[in-house]
């Protein structure tokens, strides 16, 4: 018996690692040498890749592949539909899987609905992509990203809000925890 639940449509493959507490729900594909941390979240009809790394508690929504060269820290909230590449020029007729980019997803983050992130393209701790938005350039952490292409339109705390700055200071509005703002780079004090 498994520590983990899926969906009876879910298909497994073998050689994959997934944590416990993990569920896997309706149509959704998880291939060889992935691993998929605790108490995850993979929603309908979602496909992870070989050598897809998930941390612990990451939250996938419907209709999200995830290809391989994903790595995805902890926390990670991936939104519903949410696209990520991992060839620079893909060709149908030509196979570059050996060309496949690594994309790193910090802590913490959260990227939203139909959103595109193109591979190699870090996302920072905490980081924020909103809803539809198509990221084309590194994200540090904290940062508030949305748009086409995405440009950073602000800075958000670890509980989702956004932080204004006063001074180079800012308080979480739930949290009350301090950030500080220096060289347009956002820490926790």
């Amino acid at each position: 018996m498994s520590d983990f639940f899926a969906h009876e449509t879910a298909v497994i493959d073998e050689g994959c690692t997934i944590g416990t507490g993990t569920k896997i729900w309706h149509f959704s594909h998880i291939m060889p040498d992935c691993e998929i941390g605790e108490n995850c979240n993979i929603g309908q009809n979602v496909v992870v890749s070989p050598k897809v790394k998930l941390g612990n508690n990451v939250k996938v929504q419907n209709n999200v592949s995830i290809y391989t060269g994903v790595i995805c820290e902890d926390d990670v909230f991936l939104g519903p539909s949410m696209v990520f590449t991992n060839v620079m020029n893909p060709r149908s007729a030509i196979v570059r899987r050996d060309q496949y980019m690594e994309t790193r997803v910090g802590k913490g983050a959260s990227i939203g609905a139909n959103a595109t992130i193109v591979c190699g393209n870090p996302i920072g701790e905490y980081a924020f992509i909103g809803a539809g938005s198509v990221v084309t350039k590194e994200v540090l952490p904290y940062e508030l990203w949305f748009g086409n292409p995405a440009k950073r339109m602000g800075w958000i705390s670890e509980y989702g809000h956004r932080l204004n700055f006063e001074n180079n200071e800012a308080i979480c509005p739930e949290s009350g925890q301090v950030y500080i703002l220096v060289n347009n780079k956002v820490s926790k004090k």
